[in-house]
């Protein structure tokens, strides 16, 4: 169970020590579980994927990892993590916290492109009009931002 400021955790490290302590074919699955919603698979280890980092991505969460209060009242303060020895074949394949991490980078990206561009935009009649190589100029400037700071990508999703 983790305290009133669960939504500051944002990653979760797990590790097997002994490759042997499972017994084939089975894993350890991780879930979250925030104030007022179902428990949601994150990812698993297993012996041929002894650790990993999972991105915990709290249920309720808008894309700043805030916690977005639905309905009247205050939401309970806590919530839980759960790790469950499962059969590995019943889990899903794909890690879904990275998946959910990279659609949103998708979104943030796409929009950081829009707001560029329509800082340059025309507009006539129900048309935009912008210039032919704003994708370029677009471009060429995303890039030397991800030069000069390593970390200019990872604030997209956190």
């Amino acid at each position: 169970m983790t305290g009133e400021a669960y939504d500051q955790v944002k990653e979760m490290c797990i590790f097997l020590l002994n490759e042997m302590a499972l017994p084939l074919g089975k894993a350890l699955a991780v879930y979250v579980q925030s104030p007022g919603s179902q428990y949601e698979y994150r990812g698993a280890v297993h012996s041929a994927c002894p650790s990993a980092v999972f991105p915990l991505l709290w249920p309720g969460a808008n894309n700043n990892g805030q916690m977005l209060l639905t309905g009247v009242g205050t939401p309970p303060l806590s919530a839980q993590i759960g790790v469950s020895v499962e059969d590995l074949v019943t889990l899903p394949v794909l890690n879904v916290g990275q998946q959910k991490r990279v659609e949103e980078l998708a979104m943030k990206v796409g929009e950081n492109l829009f707001n560029f561009m329509q800082s340059f935009c025309t507009v006539e009649g129900d048309k935009l009009l912008i210039p032919m190589d704003i994708l370029n100029q677009w471009f060429k400037k995303f890039q030397e931002k991800a030069k000069r700071d390593p970390d200019y990508l990872n604030r997209f999703t956190l």
